[in-house]
């Protein structure tokens, strides 16, 4: 049998693109304010037409055109995000239903590794393609971010985030991206670095009603994440290039998870990486937290970034705090 192949991919940013001079209006700082703090200039929002799973759809729907593929073709959905569009039931439950397979049994469940769930859903994905599992498994990102974002008491931070969705199919055999190895770990002593506290158990709507609301906006320690991936990082990826029995020279692509500007420049410079191999589009799109990586690597796919026989590096970091990557070959 053959191992698991990633084939089409697909993406949908939010229709609206808001540029960070128009956020400067909206909380009072001069022009050009936001950019200088953040390093985004622009990130897709939201239209007032669209929600989190019209995007999903759109992204899962284009994967499918892809890969030549019909949604009959499908044998297991896995919705991959940090915020779903509530907390029961699945997301993945309402993506099977809109693709028009609420007659089928296929499986349909939700992974949650925050701006790594698509990372994790590709693992699972092979996984389920190795042990014969599963024929075809269609993943999808989509992340609504720019809602419970700071911006009384953090804007920096509030101004990363956008809106975006992406998808991909994995498969055994076939025309695409093999997966050679995907790998991932977690270091808990990071686990109050990132953290959007309320929605859960964590705090009681209606004995905490106070402490729920304060804890209903994402908050980040940057210095302490950056300390700790810093650290970590890159004998993560020594890790995971041994494993694929790979070298830092034999990669062609770098697709990174589009965490902000001065994340990207510093994982250049630590892990070892030349610029031109470094597929960046945070600038633009601001961190589309799950979405980030299949977008990123759906649009340099697009632009002819990725040939054949190129080998790719997916890599990225995670709230609690997670590392994770996957190395693939075109």
């Amino acid at each position: 049998m053959s191992g698991p192949v990633l084939l089409g991919t697909g993406a949908r940013a939010g229709g609206r693109l808001l540029t960070s001079e128009e956020i400067d209006g909206r909380i009072g700082r001069k022009s050009g304010w936001l950019e200088s703090q953040c390093g985004v200039r622009t990130r897709p929002v939201l239209s007032e037409a669209e929600t989190q799973e019209s995007l999903a759809l759109q992204a899962a729907q284009t994967a499918l055109d892809d890969a030549d593929l019909h949604t009959d073709d499908i044998d297991l959905i896995l919705f991959a995000s940090a915020v779903g569009r509530q907390p029961i039931p699945a997301t993945a439950a309402l993506i099977k239903d809109a693709l028009g397979l609420r007659k089928t049994a296929i499986p349909a469940f939700d992974i949650n590794a925050t701006c790594l769930s698509g990372v994790a859903a590709l693992d699972v994905a092979s996984l389920y393609v190795s042990a014969g599992r599963a024929m075809r498994v269609l993943v999808v990102t989509s992340e609504v971010a720019t809602r419970a974002l700071p911006w009384d008491t953090d804007p920096a931070t509030a101004g990363l985030f956008g809106d975006g969705a992406a998808a991909f199919i994995v498969s055994e055999g076939g025309e695409g991206l093999s997966v050679n190895q995907v790998m991932l770990e977690t270091w808990s002593e990071g686990y109050e670095f990132c953290t959007l506290g309320a929605g859960g158990t964590r705090y009681d709507f209606h004995s905490a009603r106070d402490e729920f609301e304060e804890n209903a906006f994402f908050k980040m320690d940057g210095h302490a994440l950056f300390k700790l991936t810093r650290n970590k990082l890159p004998k993560f990826i020594d890790r995971l290039l041994e494993a694929s029995g790979w070298s830092r020279a034999d990669i062609d692509v770098v697709i990174p998870h589009q965490a902000s500007p001065l994340a990207l420049e510093h994982m250049i410079r630590k892990c070892g990486f030349t610029r031109e191999k470094v597929v960046s589009t945070v600038r633009e799109t601001g961190n589309l937290v799950a979405a980030s990586i299949p977008m990123t690597l759906d649009t340099a796919r697009r632009n002819g970034r990725i040939r054949a026989g190129d080998k790719i590096l997916l890599i990225g970091t995670s709230a609690g705090v997670s590392l994770g990557g996957a190395t693939l070959s075109a």
